[in-house]
């Protein structure tokens, strides 16, 4: 069995699409090939309902963490109640994931997201100490080249590597921990002790931070070097034009402090001192020309912030798939569609073989036969779909859908045995008179 470290389990096509190409495929009787659906059909829906019983305890545990709550629970939970139910829903969650096909994000990858220069112009701070829990899967790790504008009439190619699917789901801390830092709990994008989920698509690597409630943006040093020189600039003039006020302003000080010696220094008589008009034009010259400079770059500075947040809002609303409770039945979905398309795959390939196959040969099997008819490359998981098919079995005799031979190679039942398997397995399913 061939192992690929650039290839993912993730199948890429609807069931109801590898349905259709396997009846097509020309490898099935015609008088088996509505049987085959059939078989399909039932399986499709036998594992709908088996995935259905994760999403009522993934919800039922997620319920007192849910910041969309809308509906008011019976009790309190206690601490110990929290860490279980936390316990629970993270531990049901990462079966899901796997199922799904999704991949863990190691903090090694994180921290190298972290660390390089993001797409959008600022600087990001996610506090980590802020989590109670964190829990980071991705599907699909590609590379696109893509051109970013840098100046008005430059632009720049870059390979970008892209995460296809992003699930984020982080459990804050409580009240006392931001109140501890003196933080106002109004001013949060998050409510405390809630567990927030995410599912992103398309996002780049160097923008994994900006999908944080808590992240924190400033201006790169770029952007604090083009305000600056412009308003020192700027004020250079400003002063120069006022100097001549500056020391009018000084000589009156001076007269009304020391006295009168100091003020022909200075170049200023008792008449100029006594005339308060040119001190007052002075004085509010100076207020004008200082008070007009700062307000101009305190725009420019809120002009830049609002642009800020719109390349961030823009990064997180095109790219949001589902949120909290909604992300669990999107990827419960997902996990029972790839367990089904993964067992469907292993019955027709071990169906249509002409001689029996181990599990690395099927597996070498279903992965040629993918990159053959689709040009899609997988590493397909074997073991998973075998032991399924090892479980479902009925019948009188209870019979499996799959076995093994002395070599152990793999053996499935005939296609109309099958069917009448999972047929029996599906009506019993609330088989409440037999019990």
């Amino acid at each position: 069995m061939a192992v690929y470290e650039d290839r993912e389990a993730f199948i890429p096509y609807r069931l109801n699409d590898l349905v259709d190409f396997c009846v097509n495929d020309g490898q099935l009787s015609p008088e088996d090939c509505q049987t085959f659906r059939d078989f399909a059909q039932i399986l499709a829906s036998y594992y709908h309902f088996r995935f259905k019983d994760y999403a009522t305890q993934i919800l039922n545990n997620y319920a007192v963490f849910n910041p969309d709550r809308d509906t008011h629970l019976l009790r309190e939970p206690t601490a110990s109640d929290l860490e279980t139910m936390d316990e629970q829903v993270v531990s049901q969650f990462r079966r899901v994931l796997k199922g799904a096909n999704y991949m863990e994000l190691s903090d090694e990858m994180l921290q190298q997201a972290l660390e390089e220069s993001s797409l959008v112009d600022l600087q990001t701070h996610v506090n980590f100490e802020d989590f109670d829990r964190f829990v980071c899967f991705y599907r699909g790790d590609i590379f696109e080249t893509v051109e970013l504008k840098k100046w008005i009439f430059w632009t720049e190619t870059k390979k970008l590597d892209i995460l296809q699917r992003v699930v984020m789901l982080i459990r804050y801390k409580g009240k006392k921990h931001f109140q501890a830092q003196e933080i106002d709990l109004e001013d949060l994008k998050f409510i405390p002790g809630k567990m927030y989920v995410y599912l992103y698509k398309n996002v780049p690597k160097p923008d994994l931070e900006l999908l944080f409630p808590n992240v924190q943006t400033s201006m790169t040093l770029k952007d604090r070097l083009l305000f600056g020189i412009p308003a020192i600039g700027a004020a250079v003039p400003a002063i120069l034009r006022i100097l001549p006020q500056l020391l009018l302003v000084l000589s009156v000080i001076l007269f009304l402090t020391v006295g009168s010696p100091d003020i022909d220094a200075l170049q200023a008589d008792e008449e100029d001192v006594d005339n308060l008009l040119p001190v007052l034009l002075a004085v509010l010259s100076l207020m004008v020309a200082l008070g007009g400079l700062a307000f101009k770059q305190y725009t420019k500075y809120q002009s830049k912030r609002i642009k800020f947040q719109k390349k961030v809002t823009d990064t997180l609303f095109f790219r949001n798939i589902a949120t909290n409770s909604s992300v669990f039945s999107s990827l419960i979905q997902d996990a029972q569609d790839e367990e089904c398309k993964e067992v469907l795959l292993v019955y027709y390939h071990l169906l249509i073989h002409p001689k029996p196959l181990t599990p690395d040969q099927l597996d070498d099997e279903i992965e040629q036969w993918m990159e053959a008819r689709f040009g899609t490359k997988i590493d397909f998981d074997i073991h998973t779909p075998l032991q399924s098919l090892e479980t479902l079995r009925g019948g009188p005799q209870n019979t499996p859908l799959l076995t093994y031979d002395e070599q152990g190679c793999c053996q499935v039942l005939p296609l109309s045995d099958a069917q009448q398997v999972i047929d029996w397995v599906w009506d019993r399913i609330f088989d409440y008179a037999n019990v």
